[in-house]
């Protein structure tokens, strides 16, 4: 007998909450019992982006492992676009998950990227330059890159694979378990956070 969360491929896992609505309320509900684990968002925002969603994987045993945000707005090449940031530690598998790639780390897919190319996208978080190498993902209209940011797996996924592009324009990501700006803009949920494989 076991009351761990299971999943029938990888095991035991830490139960995945995403929350139906997103308002200020919400978000500070997600900062306070992610103590460890940031919640990424692009700050300043993009020019008519807006956040959608929040989630985290975690229990009362466990805490939060791991974190994810949506964000939706205009893509840097026309047309809707959406990307989800995930924080986690190693062995969670929420990333991985949103990515479209099997098994609980990023690891796997990372070993050719880091040895054979520089990175393919840099980002700004929390203050520091990081960098994300870009792992391969089904043929699902996404794309998803991977790096470490405050110790933890740092990933960006982005819907469609154009709106990737989106990381090349020096993009800043803000860690909202230090401060949420009262200016975030709130916008229809995003059905990406749900389960988008």
């Amino acid at each position: 007998m076991s009351s761990d969360w299971r999943c029938s491929t990888c095991g035991p896992v830490p139960p995945l909450h995403v929350a139906e609505h997103i308002n200020a309320e919400i978000v500070e509900s997600v900062t306070v019992r992610s103590k460890d684990i940031p919640v990424w968002c692009p700050w300043p925002l993009p020019a008519g982006w807006m956040v959608t969603g929040i989630g985290w994987a975690g229990d009362e045993r466990t805490g939060t492992r791991a974190t994810a945000l949506a964000c939706s707005g205009p893509g840097p090449l026309g047309g809707p676009a959406d990307i989800v940031l995930v924080a986690e530690e190693p062995g969670v598998g929420l990333g991985n998950r949103y990515a479209g790639l099997a098994g609980p780390d990023p690891g796997p897919y990372l070993q050719d990227a880091l040895e054979n190319t520089a990175a393919h996208a840099k980002v700004k978080a929390a203050g520091w330059p990081t960098a994300l190498w870009a792992v391969r993902t089904p043929a699902t209209g996404r794309s998803a890159y991977v790096g470490e940011a405050k110790g933890v797996w740092l990933y960006a996924i982005a819907w469609p694979d154009s709106a990737a592009y989106l990381f090349a324009e020096d993009l800043v990501l803000h860690d909202l378990t230090e401060w949420v700006p009262a200016e975030l803009v709130y916008g229809a949920p995003s059905p990406y956070l749900h389960g988008a494989a």
